[in-house]
């Protein structure tokens, strides 16, 4: 879905595909840039404004605010590649996600050198969205970005939760943790956050650059001993040592930093539901923040949505099961599939083809982990479709091969990087 793109009108007739699809788009646009950051921009200051900011929405937050700002400007923000927008002001970098590379530690350093020796009348705008962590990787003092990389790695494939991965992150990173805003003083700084987590904690948010952190080297610590990881060494050891803490709450070095939360993923989903409404749907948010293991999500959401069938209850059909959060896939195969793919399909082979019953799971952001569709739609004829093709949905999961599935199916959704990010995006459609 490009920028800016206005989602399809739909009507109770419409086929149960475009719906969710229609659903899909409106979850995005409500939090696009371009549309929400003007609103909250800060007067201009007396002084200097330096813009800076990480994450895959960065680029495009970075363009709402030059369109608007009509004082001097000017700043570096780090995004994911190929999701950069053309500034004339605001110098865009582009990085890797979600393992960092050289490019977002050059970045990361150059943000960091960008605020330093301010004074009271200049400005600070912080743009920050999911993915700024791995984005802005600046290792700490006698850390390399090898260890942060291969570190960033294992957590990835350990199944740990957002919350868990950016606390270790906050603890091995010069930048993170209220960290960018403690160089900033004594400029005001303004963070201007885009959320990717469930609860919207500012601080788990690109792991807290401008925020205070309340976490510790100990919880960090205690996280990687609980996924049983013992490699790199250097990056273990330095969690042990525990010298140079994030910034905590109360640091006066954080007295004129402040934040505003400009999307979320209940923005998004109340965004959905009026959609749904339109079409003649009862809507049921379940929750912007559900976590868990894909698969876990996955038989919960079929237990609800065969209530919903026999016993319309939590609604009558139709109706529509509306949710966001961040689940987590513990890899064990070798198939390609982010979480939402791999959600998806487990979700399939719980409904084993219940008839009424249809559902779409995307990222918001347009990328499903590393692959190049942001999810996929699976229809009440999915099974049948995917046997008549030779297809085990069984076999495909044990892979953690989401992707490949849907693929095989045609049912991948597309989009392209959307600019924006709000985390994951659920819909069960259940009809008459």
């Amino acid at each position: 879905m490009a920028p800016g793109h206005v989602p399809a009108q739909i009507t109770s007739s419409s086929a149960p595909s475009e719906k969710l699809r229609a659903m899909f788009d409106a979850a995005v646009a409500a939090a696009l840039p371009s549309v929400i950051v003007p609103q909250h921009l800060p007067p201009i200051p007396k002084g200097r404004t330096i813009v800076i900011g990480a994450g895959k929405a960065s680029a495009a937050m970075a363009k709402a605010v030059e369109d608007n700002w009509t004082g001097p400007l000017e700043g570096l923000v780090v995004t994911r590649y190929g999701h950069a927008v053309h500034c004339d002001r605001i110098e865009i970098v582009e990085a890797s996600h979600p393992v960092p590379d050289a490019a977002g530690e050059d970045a990361a350093r150059r943000i960091l050198e960008k605020v330093q020796g301010l004074n009271e009348d200049d400005l600070v705008i912080a743009l920050i969205s999911g993915g700024g962590s791995a984005l802005m990787a600046l290792p700490a003092e006698g850390l390399t970005l090898a260890d942060k990389q291969a570190l960033n790695k294992a957590l990835l494939a350990s199944g740990a939760s957002i919350d868990e991965m950016n606390c270790v992150r906050k603890h091995l990173s010069a930048i993170k943790g209220g960290r960018l805003a403690a160089a900033a003083w004594p400029a005001t700084v303004v963070s201007l956050l885009i959320s990717d987590v469930p609860g919207d904690d500012p601080s788990v948010i690109a792991s807290g650059p401008t925020v205070p952190d309340r976490t510790t080297f100990a919880d960090a610590l205690a996280i990687v001993r609980k996924y049983k990881i013992e490699e790199p060494r250097a990056a273990i050891e330095h969690l042990e040592r525990g010298v140079g803490e994030s910034i905590k709450p109360g640091d006066a070095k954080l007295s004129r930093a402040s934040l505003k939360m400009v999307a979320t993923p209940q923005m998004s989903l109340e965004a959905a539901a009026e959609v749904a409404r339109q079409a003649g749907l009862t809507p049921i948010i379940l929750g912007d923040a559900i976590e868990g293991e894909a698969r876990e999500v996955a038989r919960v959401m079929a237990g609800i949505a065969r209530q919903v069938v026999q016993y319309d209850q939590p609604a009558k059909k139709p109706c529509v099961l509306l949710s966001g959060g961040e689940t987590t896939v513990t890899v064990r195969g070798k198939g390609r599939g982010g979480r939402n793919a791999e959600f998806l399909l487990a979700l399939t082979v719980a409904l084993d083809g219940l008839k009424g019953v249809h559902a779409l799971a995307a990222d918001t952001d347009g990328i499903d982990g590393s692959e190049d569709n942001a999810g996929a739609i699976a229809l009440d004829d999915t099974l049948s479709r995917a046997a008549d093709k030779g297809v085990s949905a069984k076999l495909k999961l044990a892979d953690n091969d989401g992707y490949g599935f849907f693929s095989a199916l045609d049912s991948l959704v597309t989009t392209g990087p959307t600019l924006t990010n709000v985390n994951d995006f659920r819909a069960i459609l259940i009809t008459d």
